[in-house]
């Protein structure tokens, strides 16, 4: 497997390796020991989600305050989205800028989303499912929620209609709002 470094410091690509034959193919969506090369520290798992969408649907930006903190490992298991990582850790050197990877069920390819950092996607065909792997479980009241369209960020989410969203997406707040109301983690980020 092939691991990138993304626009957004911390954040990764996973490209894996597949093998081939007349019976499909195989291969490893995830080793912790590479991620622990990569990463220097280990990523424990201690939760796992599933997320089935319709096509155009948009969510996040989402993220969780620190403590408890939460990484993510994000692959697309059926269908494909445009996942976009954000930088929201405060005093670093690219707060505020994004970078953006074409996840689907074909590539195998996959997201490592470190703590701090915003996550969202838009689904690019119907019934599009993702899988987060979890450094942490859920913690009522540490999500963090931005507005996925909050033209300060402009992320180029390239949807050609208006996309299915959460009300609770619809209104989140912009990204200066919650740098105002001091709920983000600050640079360097702290394993």
């Amino acid at each position: 497997m092939r691991v990138t470094e993304t626009k957004v410091p911390g954040a990764y690509v996973i490209e894996p390796d597949q093998l081939h034959d007349d019976r499909g193919s195989f291969f490893e969506s995830m080793r912790t020991d590479v991620m622990e090369n990569v990463l220097g520290h280990a990523f424990e798992v201690h939760q796992i989600n599933y997320s089935v969408s319709r096509r155009n649907t948009l969510r996040g930006i989402h993220s969780v305050t620190n403590p408890p903190g939460q990484a993510k490992y994000v692959s697309c298991v059926r269908g494909a989205l445009r996942d976009f990582v954000v930088d929201l850790r405060v005093g670093s050197p690219t707060f505020g800028r994004y970078d953006s990877n074409l996840l689907d069920a074909e590539s195998g390819r996959a997201v490592y989303v470190p703590e701090g950092v915003g996550h969202g996607f838009l689904t690019l065909a119907e019934d599009s499912c993702i899988c987060y792997v979890l450094s942490s479980t859920y913690v009522p009241g540490t999500q963090i929620d931005i507005d996925p369209l909050d033209p300060d960020l402009a992320l180029p989410w390239g949807f050609t209609e208006p996309p299915l969203i959460s009300a609770k997406d619809r209104g989140a707040p912009s990204l200066s709002a919650c740098l105002s109301d001091g709920v983000l983690e600050h640079w360097p980020h702290l394993a």
